[in-house]
């Protein structure tokens, strides 16, 4: 038993993991001596040795699952999604081998409350993570409403979909950003499922990509990653620590969440790299050869890991997911045809690239226009280890979405803070509080401030250039009661209180 506790890789005498998984009972957390702590293990191993040996050693059809997390990553900066100047001649060939979707979404424009609904498999209103604190961002003198109260980490009572994952035996690694707390507050990683913790703790972005990952006076450094090469690059870094979890959990189901900053900013890339792209003809629409060089760096670690996948004989049992957790940043990349970009209530916002591979299951070269959502992946995973999901609501298996073809399908979406905009110095907003709801090929965006509606059909306008709610009065009724009665069974919070500061400048 001691190698099972040591490869849960928890701080000795912490029992909270273990009470999660069921195996024994104590309600609070104890730190005991040596003597003390290997008692507690005899007790534990003779309440549940069965349970560990039964989920830790049966595989059976259970595939491996490797999810490739890119941030910031927008719906066309890939080749396969029609960049003509980005290349990612690996994430291309992954698309080539499996399953491409053209309307995948995050379920929150920006990465906190993305994350937070893809590892509870839930919407924003039910854990409370909407935005990446403060609620209140923007000049206060321009916000007519005061926004709900942010919650800024995935709270240690709700299953992760690694604790469920877990529970089915799989090996849960997390190499990258976490953005949703603390191990040491009990909110990060290995608090919340993961027996692996590369990097992963509340920070959004890195200080530097290149080791020792600080600012340039050293003041601040990315924690949990003190230990590297002069020089590394942090995507090639986080890509070499995958392949190390890969190699040392090949034997039994695992499930490797790698969370890549790239290509979030600050932008930096290898100047050999950056070069390439300064010397290449600019696209159409993507111009930028540092975010380029970037965007190369993600593609080659998603070969790397490919290969490696294939170099240890598990290609056959094993999915890949390539999925971005919210739109590409505007001024960085550009969206083009979509409107908007990282943050906005407009697809540009949410609308991201998805790629699944998984051989034999999969026929190559496949390609869906079916909706499906960030809290999709909880209940996906969770039914390929064979696990249930009864108290996750929201999400659907995107195998069973798919395969049913269900386009008509109604995907959610609740903002009630602010954030402001990269441009004009901050004096204007991404984002005002706003509800949004996709149904079939259309959607609605209900903004809190004055009660206004904007109705979209994207089959016919991609770009969301004309508001059709005055032209289609049905429609925009039928969508907007659908949405207030998610509204109400989800008891998503409203802004309501007016802002005692705003001065009635638009």
């Amino acid at each position: 038993f001691e190698i099972v506790y040591k490869n849960k890789q928890m701080e000795a005498g912490s029992t909270k993991q273990l009470v999660r998984d069921g195996l024994f009972s104590l309600k609070t957390e104890v730190k005991m001596e040596n003597r003390k702590m290997w008692f507690s293990v005899t007790f534990l191993c003779t309440l549940g040795m069965q349970q560990v040996l039964a989920a830790e050693n049966v595989k059976g059809d259970r595939p491996n699952i490797v999810f490739i997390l890119a941030d910031d990553l927008g719906w066309t900066d890939l080749g396969v999604m029609g960049s003509d100047y980005y290349e990612t001649p690996n994430i291309d060939r992954l698309a080539a081998e499996g399953l491409l979707f053209d309307n995948a979404y995050a379920a929150a424009a920006n990465s906190a409350p993305s994350r937070a609904c893809m590892m509870t498999g839930m919407y924003t209103p039910r854990h409370g993570v909407y935005t990446v604190s403060p609620p209140d961002r923007g000049d206060r003198r321009l916000r007519k409403l005061i926004p709900i109260a942010n919650t800024d980490d995935v709270r240690a009572d709700f299953v992760t979909m690694a604790e469920a994952l877990r529970q089915q035996g799989y090996r849960c690694g997390h190499i990258g950003k976490w953005h949703l707390g603390d191990d040491a507050d009990g909110t990060g990683p290995l608090s919340q499922g993961f027996i692996w913790n590369v990097g992963g703790n509340r920070a959004g972005s890195p200080y530097s990509y290149f080791y020792p990952y600080c600012l340039p006076d050293k003041s601040k450094c990315h924690l949990g990653l003190e230990k590297g090469t002069p020089g590394e690059y942090l995507t090639d870094r986080l890509t070499d620590e995958a392949v190390s979890f890969i190699k040392s959990h090949k034997d039994a189901p695992f499930f490797l969440h790698l969370s890549h900053h790239a290509v979030h900013t600050a932008l930096q890339a290898p100047a050999s790299v950056v070069d390439k792209y300064k010397n290449k003809p600019v696209g159409k629409y993507h111009t930028n050869p540092v975010y380029a060089a970037m965007i190369e760096k993600l593609d080659d670690g998603v070969g790397k890991i490919c290969r490696a996948i294939q170099e240890m004989g598990i290609e056959e049992n094993t999915i890949i997911i390539f999925y971005s957790d919210n739109g590409g940043s505007e001024p960085v990349t550009d969206n083009y045809p979509l409107h908007g970009g990282k943050g906005t209530p407009y697809e540009g916002g949410s609308r991201v690239p998805l790629v699944i591979k998984w051989p034999g299951k999969i026929p190559a070269g496949t390609r869906t226009s079916v909706p499906v959502i960030g809290v999709d992946f909880y209940p996906t995973f969770v039914h390929l280890a064979k696990g249930e999901t009864s108290g996750n609501p929201d999400g659907r298996d995107i195998f069973e979405v798919v395969k049913n073809k269900e386009t008509e399908r109604d995907l959610f979406w609740h903002f009630p803070a602010y954030l402001e905009s990269y441009l004009n110095g901050g004096k204007d907003f991404r984002a005002r509080p706003y509800s949004s709801i996709r149904s079939g090929d259309w959607k609605l965006i209900y903004n809190y401030e004055d009660k206004s509606m904007e109705l979209y059909n994207l089959k016919e306008d991609l770009g969301e250039t004309r508001n059709m709610a005055g032209l289609n009065p049905q429609k925009k009724e039928e969508l907007y009661n659908k949405l207030m009665k998610w509204i109400d069974d989800t008891h998503a919070p409203v802004p309501t209180e007016p802002n005692p500061y705003y001065q009635g400048i638009k």
